[in-house]
C-alpha cells in the first residue's frame, strides 16, 4: 500500500475513535528508515498535553484495528506519541494554531549566510512562511525552501 492511503486510512479510522476519548490527531508518517517500516502516530490533548498511558490507549487500539483491516503487508514497527514540545509545523492548520509562537526554520540552503532562523510565526501566506525576526524585521520563506520549522523550545 502507498504510504499516502495508508496514512489517509490510518487518519479516517482514528477520526471517530480520537474525540471520543478526549485526543486530537496531529500527524500521521509512514516511512522507511533503514531496513525497519515505521508508522508513526502523534497525538495530543488540548488540555494537558498527552501521557503514556493515552499513547498506550491510542497504540492498543490502532493496532487492533490494523489488524483487522489488514491493511500493510509487510513489518513495521508502530509508534504513538506526543509531537512534543518542539513539534514541527507541517499542515497548514498547524501555522494557523501557531501564530504568534516562536519558532526556528532551518533551510536547505543558505539566506544571507545562515540556514537557521528564529522568529515570531506570523503565519502562512500564499505559500510563504511569515515570520517577525529577532529584530522585528518581516522574513518571508517559500514553503519548498524550508527543510523544517518547529516550535522553539525556550528553557
Amino acid at each position: 500500500m502507498a504510504k499516502e492511503k495508508l496514512t489517509d486510512v490510518v487518519e479516517r479510522e482514528l477520526a471517530g475513535f480520537l474525540p471520543e476519548h478526549g485526543y486530537e490527531l496531529y500527524l500521521t508518517e509512514y516511512s522507511k528508515e533503514g531496513k525497519d517500516w515505521y508508522l508513526k502516530v502523534f497525538v495530543d490533548k488540548p488540555e494537558g498535553g498527552i501521557t503514556v498511558d493515552d499513547c498506550e490507549v491510542v497504540s492498543r487500539w490502532l493496532s487492533d484495528r490494523l489488524d483487522e483491516l489488514n491493511l500493510i503487508d509487510k513489518n513495521y514497527y508502530l509508534m504513538v506519541s506526543s509531537p512534543g514540545l518542539d513539534r514541527p509545523l507541517v499542515k497548514d492548520e498547524h501555522f494557523e494554531k501557531n501564530k504568534g509562537k516562536l519558532v526556528d526554520i532551518t533551510l536547505y540552503k543558505a539566506l544571507e549566510g545562515s540556514k537557521e532562523w528564529t522568529g515570531e510565526l506570523v503565519g502562512l501566506e500564499n505559500g510563504e512562511i511569515v515570520i517577525t525576526d529577532e529584530s522585528g524585521r518581516e522574513m518571508r520563506f517559500e514553503r519548498e525552501l524550508v527543510s523544517r520549522i518547529r516550535l522553539a523550545v525556550i528553557f
